[in-house]
């Protein structure tokens, strides 16, 4: 029935409402944006410029200023495709087995004689056993702790191989390990990287795993590909070892439980290490810029619970002695230490700008990276592309809609009226609900909202068309709205699913602009189908309610 009650009006008027409100926003962008930007840094707690401060002025509290993100294309930012050196694991991987297979040996020595590591490469090592003949002993007390590995590959794998020499075991990782550790690394560096983005204040990002090694990283808004890969770009990979020695050039003489690691501040220097950390990196659990008692830039840490039991004890026993701060293979610093250091916090000092100590909490903050990155493709984009995108895509759409409008009242006349009016709150709404749920508009949502325009009257068209069927066989203005609402429904809802799963299908297998347009569509078929079946056909029958027509032209 073409009836409306008060109910039903207000609860298709609520969503209209809130649509039109959150929408607002849009018709001043820049001026939100300061002030949004503003904002945030009054809730971190930052001393606000004058410029920050006359932002936050610039837009009433009481508005909305939810807004939509832009995209790479139409702000501009840094392109950065990058290649994770997995292998870098693979070495990692084989150390730590290399403690437990010497575990596991250590209490067979009187019937194995001596047992030495030789040679290392990236995915194995071997094993030199002193006693030949008991070399089977060994390779049965290595295989007990060869634990499974369940994979794409294989439901029964095992985490490493052991190949016996005449006097030797050789000691490799299997494909089913190499594979776990792969996609370990790389889900591991899509977080770390996003994080550290995210801690530097950017907005919408997009990172991407690309192919099975690279990734992809695009940051609308930042200044350069060069500024992007300085806080990426590096793996701050942070370690805290016990110093055996310095010296002026290097030595030969490094066993295998040690690292020999350049002076950061001095590279004629070398610092020859305990390859085992006492600490590390990943028992951080803040670090932030600060500067030292000679008011010099540095970095203040705090350790969780378990690294700072092991810091303190470390500090406790060893008062007197150099205690090296290790970032990424390079001694930082390596301060004597003076007395027992409870509570697991403290500082990092070196030869630190203010933009250095900062980026390096941030990095301490987000994680180090498990394995090194390399450039592939770097692009720094210009903002004067994006504007130029938007320039057009204003003029597509504001063109494309002045013809649906021209066309709808030509063609319908009061009718074609409402439904234009509908149209505006379409529009509205889809803007109102991408803002909301920070959805960011690229390019291709541009013509994603173009089409929206154009697909928006075509449930319209039907059902208008409907009740010109129905005049024409003589039916009554009401009982023609109400037939013609009733048979288009059919018609409106499948061409609208089918678009649906149109759209659906492009955000599941596509990605970067081809998910921007799919979610830009999805959101107009749904806005759309509302405004067509209850926004247009509310406005009709209040308008039929009060003019009581006898006749209609449509």
């Amino acid at each position: 029935m073409l009836s409306f009650s008060k109910f039903k009006i207000l609860v298709i008027m609520i969503p209209c409402i809130w649509g039109l409100f959150v929408s607002v926003p849009h018709l001043k962008y820049s001026v939100v944006e300061r002030y949004n930007d503003a904002r945030v840094g009054l809730e971190l707690g930052s001393v606000l410029t004058a410029d920050q401060e006359r932002d936050l002025k610039s837009w009433p509290f009481w508005l909305s200023s939810k807004i939509v993100n832009l995209g790479l294309d139409l702000r501009g930012g840094a392109h950065l495709l990058v290649e994770v050196s997995v292998e870098d694991v693979y070495d990692e991987r084989l150390n730590s087995l290399w403690l437990e297979i010497r575990t596991a040996l250590v209490d067979l020595r009187d019937e194995l004689g001596s047992i030495k590591r030789l040679q290392t490469q990236k995915d194995f090592f071997e094993i030199e056993v002193g006693n030949s003949t008991a070399i089977n002993v060994a390779v049965e007390a290595i295989s007990k702790i060869n634990r499974p590995i369940i994979s794409a590959i294989s439901m029964n794998g095992k985490t490493f191989e052991v190949q016996k020499k005449e006097t030797s075991l050789l000691i490799s990782l299997t494909s089913e390990s190499r594979e776990q550790i792969d996609n370990n690394t790389m889900a591991q560096s899509l977080e770390i990287i996003r994080r550290r983005v995210d801690e530097a204040g950017t907005r919408e990002p997009s990172i991407q795993r690309q192919g099975q090694r690279r990734i992809l990283v695009q940051v609308p808004g930042i200044g350069s590909a060069e500024e992007l890969l300085e806080l990426i770009g590096q793996t701050a990979k942070l370690t805290f070892n016990a110093v055996d020695s310095r010296s002026s050039n290097r030595t030969n003489n490094v066993r295998f439980d040690q690292i020999e690691l350049p002076d950061a501040n001095d590279g004629s220097s070398f610092y020859l290490l305990k390859k085992r950390p006492v600490v590390s990196g990943n028992d951080l659990t803040n670090a932030q810029p600060s500067f030292d008692q000679n008011n010099r830039p540095a970095v203040s840490f705090q350790f969780n619970p378990t690294g700072g039991r092991k810091f303190g004890s470390y500090t406790k026993s060893n008062i007197g002695l150099p205690f090296a701060i290790v970032l990424d293979g390079e001694v930082i610093s390596a301060p004597i230490i003076q007395s027992h250091i409870p509570g697991g916090s403290g500082i990092i000092t070196g030869s630190f700008s203010v933009e250095e100590s900062n980026r390096l909490a941030i990095l301490l903050r987000a994680g180090a990276l498990p394995a090194e990155i390399t450039v592939l493709e770097q692009r720094t984009i210009g903002p004067e592309l994006g504007a130029d995108s938007i320039k057009a895509g204003r003029l597509a759409a504001l063109f494309g809609g002045a013809l649906v409008v021209i066309f709808m009242v030509l063609s319908y006349g009061v009718f074609g009226l409402l439904a234009n009016c509908a149209l505006i709150v379409n529009i509205a709404l889809l803007f109102s609900i991408m803002a909301s749920i920070g959805a960011t508009l690229t390019l291709p949502g541009v013509a994603g909202i173009v089409l929206t325009l154009g697909m928006a009257v075509d449930a319209n068209v039907l059902v208008f068309e409907r009740i010109r069927e129905e005049l024409r066989r003589g039916k009554v203005v009401f009982r023609a709205i109400e037939l013609g609402y009733e048979k288009a429904l059919t018609s409106i809802i499948d061409a609208n699913v089918t678009t649906m799963i149109a759209a659906v299908l492009l955000f599941v297998f596509g990605s970067g602009p081809i998910r921007g347009f799919s979610v830009t569509l999805a959101i107009g078929i749904v806005t759309s189908v509302f405004t067509a079946i209850y926004l247009t056909r509310m406005l009709i029958f209040v308008y039929v309610s009060l003019v009581k027509p006898k006749e209609i032209e449509i």
